[in-house]
This record gives structure tokens, C-alpha cells and sequence, in this order.
């Protein structure tokens, strides 16, 4: 799923012909104004034009001509309050009338130009007052003609063809009243009124010049500014949605662990000393799905469990998260028996399988539990280490269950934190040191080799189980310390043995190599590097791994065979106990394999164990691999070994695990017996 926020559009000039449809709209808005304005003006001097007519004795021509410009003028009113199509990407200012389905502006615009025109044919029959501007009103005339032209192209800045339609009719019946009347007088006169028609028209052209491009400059600026305040919305939407994936997960819309952490810290400290629940929920079988249908049906499997546990869990007013993978996280305050951990882990285990039975398959789940008493502070951090301590622990012990945190877990997670803070101090200071068990012939009791075993004795928690030192190494980022120092342990073993002329001097040394050391760390290297260091030969260390080891990636088998081509013997341990046994042996590098103690235990009284124990046996000898049965305890599983061809044996029989001096006295020993 892609995460990214698109920015926002960067703001760019406005598209030409969006602006001139802008300026368009000006220019008939503008026009519609100066009529409106214009025409009380007009009517005024129509009246005025009425009265001298009257006063002149052509009462009836100056009233005819008053109703046909009374006429005219309402007619341009009415005109003007007609509601426009506005233009595509242009947005009229309020209180213009406008109508998806009125004629667009263009249209408008030369109906107003048209209606100019009339009305200046109106004034053009203003010689029919005057006997053609030759009776004594004619200077009146001239005056009221000349100046409402005048006043129309003042008012008509936004679109000269208005001013120019009215002007030319009604200065172009003067100029030639004047020509047809004759004399020089009246010839001057009509250029006059020829050059003054010039001059409006100019004027008027210049003026619309002088809008448009003032119109212009304020609809780009408005238009810029639009967008503006647009990129604005969006780089505000972009930083909210930035903000919201940075605490929701994006498949289930659920918190993420950011987002969780930062909401338990608001709701714990909205309620303060009361007991919080923590719930850490892992889904059983959720890889099956994967595998069988594919990722797209895992993510909707996601999709549903999220959304069935905000079902199961709205009441308990909850936080919920998708903590990462097919991990949940729950936070609430219980209240009464019904929201006890138990009962609502309980009735979530129950639930779960309703929640993805379309699948064909029902998934389970297992949780983890934490709560605090609510008697002091919470700190979140080690209330979900603790979940997470519950959670394996419910896993371990068969998963579709739930596992409260007790003291026992406390114990343990007290242990971890413990080794994990401790263990680069015990390695630099040689605090961990290494015991040795042999491994003997099984005819005749000789030492074949030693099995270098991690110890440490934690000043505080006592023994630590090599597993947990090696989990805690891998954890804290000093799995290679810990290997190069158990490694240069051995070494010096080894040199000790030699210079105590030991009868272990010669007998060569397996070490274990767990997974993810083999995995993530350049073992070959590191081996071979050390065991030159110490002028030590290969052949002299063996590495054990576990038989998953023997067959994982590509770089893991290079490994392997850069050690094996080197001398070093490669062990398969615990064999029998995967799932490729077989597959494991088909290496060419393996040089050993150490049957499980599982399968040795009683074998004597075991038939079911012996054919397998015997297969294995068998299969070693034909690929020409080394067979060493591990966890040898009793003279009867001693004998049942020897009598299925297993030549070498290891285990409590013959010597249990110690520190080195005590197994070189040991070997003394046993060397001195007849």
C-alpha cells in the first residue's frame, strides 16, 4: 500500500482564456452599473429636453420623442437586471444575477452595445425639436447632445462599443444637420462635433483598454490568491493525513505503536489510580493463511480481525492497536466481573473463529496479559515487555489461551533484563566461561572429543541456561563478542591441553553455533581468522548446528562449505528431531551427526526408537558420516547402541559436564585404567 502524501499543486499562472472570460465578465458587470447609473441621468435631461420643446411650441414632437426615450431607458434597465450564463472557471461576485441557462456574457455584451445604440437613435432625432439646429434652441440643444455623449463615454469605461453605439448616432445627426444647413459657421461647427466624436471614441477605447487590463491584474491576483489559500487547505489536509498515518496503522486504520503509545499515555493519565488492563493478542495460524491464499487474504484477514475487535470491545472503551505483523494491542480500565482480564480474554479466544470462518479455516489467538493495580505510576514500557513475557509464555504452552502475568513471569523478565544488561560486562571480564563434555568410542570407552558448553553463574539469578545467554546476545547486538569469545576460550583450551601434554592434548572441539548466529554473522571468517591467530589447525575444532541450519539460505550453506573446505568438521545436532533429517545429510560438508537424546533414552525397552535409531545409524554409515548418540545414561542404552553399529556415544554415563581441569583429570584417569 502506498504511504505517500502527494504535495500540494505548486501555484501556476492562470490559464489565459480563463482569465479573458474573467475580464469579460468585469466588462458586462462594469456596464450593467454605469447604465443603471447613467440612465437616471438620461431621464433627466429627456424631461429637460421636453420642456424647452414645449416652451418652443412642439409640445407634441418633444412629447413623442420623451415616451420613445422613456421607453428606451426602461428597456435598458429591464436589460440589465437579465441574469447571465457565467463562463466556464469564472465565479461572478455576489449579488450578480446569473443563470445556468440565461445567455452567456458575450451575448449580453452586444445586446447592451445594441441598446446603446438605440438609445443614442433616440437622441440622433433631436433635430426634429430644432428644424434641424437652426432654431433659436439650437446652442441648448447642441449642449445637452454634446454633453450626454460626453457622459457616455465617461460612464461607458469597461466596454466601449456602449458608449461608441450611443455617441455615433446621435453626434453624426448633428454633424450633418450643420453640413445640410451650410455657411462656415455651421461647416466649422460640424468638424468640431466630428473631431469631438473622434475624441469619445478614442477616449472611450482607451478607457476599456485601461479596464481590461485593471481587470485583468486583479483577477490574476484574485485567482493567485484563490490558489493560494487552496495550497494552503491542502498543505494543511497533507500535514493533518501526515499526522494521522504517523499514529494509524494503514491497513487497519487502527493506532500504531506510535500512535498507541502516545494515546495510553493520555488515557492512563486521564485515570489516575485506577488498575489498567493490557492485552497483547497474537493470531494462531495466521502464516497458514498466508501460504494458502496469498498476502492479499492475509491483509483482509488483518482487516476483519480489526474491525471484529472493535466489535467485541467497544463497550470497554478501549485503545486499540495493530502492534505490528498479526500483533494486537489492548488497553482499558476494567470495571466490574464482566471486564475482568480473564472474562474478556476468555470471550475474545471463544469469539475469534466467527471472526475469519469464511476463510475455510479457523484462525485462534493467543494473549498475553499485564495490569496494573493502579497504586502508582505505569510505565507503559514494562507493562507491555511483561504482556509480551505472558504472551510467549501462552504460546508455549499450546496457544488459544490467555496467560495473566504472575510472579513467575515477573521472575523471568526480571532474569532477562538482568542478562541482557550484564552479559557484554560477563564477556569482557570472562565471566562466562566454558565446560566440557566428552564424547567416547562405545567399544572401548576412548575419547574421541570434547563439546565446549557455554556457563555463567549471574551474580544475581545464578546459572543462565546457554539458550537464554545466546537469545540475549542476539537481542542486545553482541551475538559476535559472545561467539569470538566462547570461540577463543576453546582455542586456549586447546593450547593449555597441549602444553600440559594432556591426554586430551590432540582430541579435537565442537562448539555450537545457534541459527541466528550462523544467519547474520560471517561464522566462516570469524572461524578460520581466529584458528589462524592461534596457529591452530581446522581440523582440530568442529562446529555443531542444528539441522535446520544445514539447509537455510544460500549464503548460511556457503558458509558452511567454506568451513568444511577449510577442515572443519560440521555436526548436525539433535538430528531426527526436524523437519529435513534426511535432506540435512545430502550436504556435502556434513562430517557428523548427533542423534537426538529423545530417541536414545530408553532405548533398550523401546522398539519404535531402535528402528529409528538403527535407520539413522545405517544411513550415516552408507554416506560415510560420523553417528554420535547424545544423552547416554545407562549401561542398557550403552549396550542397545553398540549392538545397532553406533560407534561413538555421549552423556551422563560416561561423564557429565565440567570445567576443563576436571575433565583433563577425568581423561587421566580414565587413561590409567586397564
Amino acid at each position: 500500500m502506498n504511504l505517500r502524501v502527494s504535495p500540494p499543486a505548486p501555484v501556476a499562472p492562470v490559464d489565459a482564456e480563463v482569465l479573458s472570460r474573467m475580464v469579460r465578465t468585469d466588462q458586462l458587470v462594469m456596464v450593467r452599473r454605469s447604465v443603471l447609473a447613467a440612465i437616471p441621468i438620461n431621464i433627466a435631461l429627456s424631461l429637460a429636453v421636453m420642456l424647452v420643446a414645449l416652451n418652443s411650441g412642439r409640445a407634441m414632437g418633444g412629447m413623442l420623442w420623451l415616451m420613445l426615450s422613456l421607453g428606451v431607458n426602461a428597456a435598458r434597465i429591464f436589460i440589465c437586471r437579465m441574469p447571465f450564463a457565467p463562463s466556464p472557471g469564472v465565479a461572478p461576485e455576489r449579488g450578480v444575477a446569473v443563470s445556468a441557462d440565461a445567455r452567456p456574457v458575450e451575448w449580453h455584451l452586444r445586446l447592451a452595445a445594441l441598446c446603446a445604440a438605440v438609445s443614442g437613435g433616440v437622441w440622433a432625432l433631436i433635430p426634429l425639436l430644432c428644424a434641424g439646429y437652426t432654431s433659436p434652441q439650437t446652442l441648448f440643444y447642441l449642449t445637452v447632445v454634446c454633453g450626454i455623449c460626453a457622459g457616455a463615454a465617461t460612464y461607458g469605461i469597461a466596454y466601449a462599443a456602449v458608449p461608441i453605439s450611443f455617441v455615433i448616432p446621435a453626434l453624426l445627426s448633428v454633424m450633418g444637420c450643420l453640413v445640410y444647413a451650410g455657411g462656415f459657421d455651421r461647416l466649422s461647427l460640424a468638424a468640431m462635433v466630428l473631431l469631438y466624436l473622434g475624441a469619445l471614441a478614442r477616449g472611450s477605447l482607451q478607457s476599456q483598454k485601461a479596464f481590461r487590463a485593471g481587470s485583468r491584474l486583479k483577477n490574476e491576483a484574485t485567482a493567485m490568491a484563490s490558489q493560494l489559500r487552496e495550497a494552503h487547505r491542502e498543505l494543511q489536509a497533507s500535514a493533518q493525513e501526515l499526522t494521522r498515518r504517523a499514529s494509524y496503522d494503514a491497513l487497519t486504520g487502527l493506532l500504531n505503536r506510535e500512535g498507541f503509545m502516545q494515546a495510553t499515555a493520555s488515557f492512563i493519565a486521564a485515570r489516575p489510580g485506577r488498575a489498567h488492563c493490557l492485552l497483547l493478542l497474537d493470531l494462531d495460524g495466521f502464516k497458514a493463511v498466508n501460504d494458502a491464499f496469498g498476502h492479499k487474504a492475509g491483509d483482509r484477514v488483518l482487516r476483519d480481525v480489526a474491525d471484529w475487535l472493535q466489535r467485541e470491545l467497544w463497550s470497554l472503551n478501549a485503545i486499540l492497536s495493530r502492534w505490528g505483523g498479526d500483533e494486537f494491542a489492548v488497553l482499558y480500565c476494567p470495571r466490574g466481573d464482566a471486564e475482568t482480564p480473564a472474562a474478556v480474554a476468555e470471550a475474545l479466544i471463544a469469539a475469534i473463529p466467527f471472526a475469519t470462518a469464511h476463510y475455510g479455516g479457523h484462525l485462534g489467538v493467543s494473549i498475553g496479559i499485564a495490569v496494573s493495580d493502579g497504586s502508582g505510576a505505569v510505565d507503559m514500557a514494562e507493562t507491555l515487555d511483561l504482556a509480551d513475557e505472558a504472551l510467549y509464555e501462552a504460546k508455549r504452552a499450546g496457544r488459544n489461551r490467555y496467560q495473566i502475568v504472575d510472579e513467575a513471569l515477573n521472575l523471568r523478565l526480571a532474569t532477562r533484563r538482568d542478562v541482557e544488561r550484564d552479559l557484554l560486562h560477563a564477556i569482557e571480564t570472562r565471566a562466562i566461561g566454558v565446560w566440557y563434555q566428552p564424547i567416547v568410542t562405545s567399544e572401548g570407552g576412548q575419547i574421541h572429543s570434547l563439546e565446549a558448553l557455554l556457563r555463567w553463574n549471574h551474580p544475581r539469578h545464578g546459572r543462565v541456561a546457554p539458550e537464554r545467554v545466546v537469545f540475549a546476545a542476539a537481542s542486545t547486538g553482541v551475538a559476535e563478542q559472545l561467539l569470538r569469545h566462547i570461540l577463543n576460550e576453546v582455542c586456549l583450551a586447546m593450547h593449555q591441553l597441549e602444553a600440559e601434554g594432556s591426554a586430551l592434548a590432540r582430541v579435537p572441539i565442537a562448539m555450537n553455533v545457534s541459527p541466528r548466529e550462523m544467519g547474520q554473522l560471517a561464522v566462516d571468517e570469524i572461524v578460520l581468522g581466529m584458528l589462524a591467530a592461534h596457529e591452530i589447525a581446522p581440523s582440530r575444532l568442529h562446529i555443531e548446528i542444528t539441522e535446520e541450519v544445514a539447509l537455510d539460505s544460500h549464503a548460511t550453506r556457503a558458509r558452511l562449505a567454506a568451513l568444511s573446505a577449510a577442515g572443519v568438521t560440521i555436526v548436525v545436532d539433535d538430528f531426527g528431531v526436524g523437519y529435513s533429517s534426511l535432506a540435512s545429510l545430502r550436504s556435502e560438508y556434513v562430517g557428523q551427526v548427533k542423534i537426538d537424546r529423545s530417541f536414545v533414552s530408553g532405548l533398550s525397552a523401546s522398539p519404535g526408537n531402535t528402528v529409528l535409531v538403527n535407520s539413522i545409524v545405517q544411513l550415516g554409515h552408507s554416506l560415510n558420516i560420523q553417528v554420535v548418540a547424545e544423552g547416554v545414561e545407562t549401561h542398557d542404552e550403552l549396550d542397545a547402541l553398540r549392538a545397532l553399529g553406533c560407534t561413538l556415544a555421549q552423556g551422563y554415563h560416561f561423564a557429565r559436564p565440567a570445567p576443563l581441569p576436571e575433565i583433563a583429570a577425568w581423561a587421566l584417569q580414565r587413561q590409567s585404567l586397564p
